[in-house]
């Protein structure tokens, strides 16, 4: 179990946004009657895929990259991504001139590979899937001499994804429940520390895939199990397993995170797209998948924040979700 000296606080989360204050965006909350009328709640949808890369991600990779040494840097940073944490570290290493190798899995977006060397990190794609890419992380970080930059379970990368809350507590009216997707746990445990410290009576309610399940699982069984997601469109949430220190965050500060089917993930990925004119990625649109399906119950809250996670979606996967035919 994760000491609590070792968890992020507020004072962490602010400090990151000091930090990383001009090297990301404040991104904007906008409100949707149409969501706000089927989940009978004012609903808000925190865009960050209008976030640098296109996700959250950056967030987090410029805190934990600051705090490198100048020998740690002179020896390159290493990390595991399916794809929006791998373009994070690398403009985050580019714009801080470090060499960055990330380990994708062999079945990564195609967009998401390519963006990642185009902006300036190696790419390895030996491995077959998420769990061979973390075993090999450590063996190469060892060999090598490589920092790894985990991309959720590092308390600094936390307070990095921390800084969405603080926006929300600005930005949403009357905030009384935030739902965010989950794959290894290091966006809603930053959030949470961010939120539920400034707002203690917030819900905070997470979603996963069905097929990736990793802190629901986890919260089950009282501690993260290595898992092998299944093939889910939420790409961005397959997590070989939940962080430990996101597992004791969303312990504490989690109320409920409930699981949503492929259709689900399908149906509000269309809805953003042609109701809210957001073109969120699966991973990203799960949060609202939870609402338009049902799985969650927000009627009567006051203020509810959805935060649409990322943008990062094939055309080949676009056309097929928005056109099911």
């Amino acid at each position: 179990m994760a000491s609590i000296a070792a968890l992020p606080t507020l004072d962490d989360v602010m400090a990151a946004a000091r930090a990383i204050e001009g090297r990301v965006h404040v991104t904007p909350s906008f409100s949707s009657a149409t969501l706000s009328e089927r989940a009978g709640a004012p609903v808000w949808l925190k865009a960050e895929l209008f976030q640098r890369v296109g996700a959250f991600k950056p967030r987090g990779a410029f805190n934990r990259m600051r705090a490198l040494s100048a020998e740690e840097r002179e020896r390159g940073v290493i990390a595991i991504s399916a794809g929006n944490h791998a373009q994070a570290l690398a403009v985050a290493a580019r714009d801080l001139g470090v060499d960055a190798l990330i380990l994708m899995p062999a079945d990564a977006s195609p967009p998401k590979v390519a963006a990642t060397r185009g902006y300036g990190a190696q790419v390895d794609l030996e491995s077959a899937d998420s769990v061979e890419a973390l075993r090999r992380m450590r063996e190469i970080a060892e060999a090598t001499g490589r920092v790894i930059i985990h991309p959720y379970d590092d308390a600094m990368v936390i307070a990095g994804q921390g800084t969405v809350g603080l926006e929300l507590v600005d930005q949403v009216p009357e905030l009384d429940v935030v739902i965010v997707p989950i794959g290894g746990g290091g966006l809603i445990s930053g959030i949470a520390t961010a939120v539920k410290e400034l707002r203690p009576h917030v819900r905070m309610i997470g979603v996963e895939p069905e097929l990736a399940s990793a802190m629901h699982d986890a919260l089950e069984q009282g501690g993260p199990v290595s898992m092998v997601p299944g093939p889910t469109i939420a790409d961005a949430l397959k997590a070989p397993i939940a962080g430990e220190l996101c597992h004791e965050i969303c312990s504490r500060l989690v109320d409920e995170v409930v699981l949503v089917d492929e259709d689900a993930i399908a149906e509000a990925t269309r809805f953003l797209y042609q109701r809210a004119k957001l073109a969120a990625e699966a991973g990203g649109a799960v949060g609202v998948a939870a609402l338009l399906s049902g799985r969650l119950d927000v009627s009567g809250a006051n203020g509810v924040a959805v935060v649409i996670s990322g943008g990062n979606i094939s055309g080949e996967l676009s056309a097929s979700v928005l056109d099911p035919r």
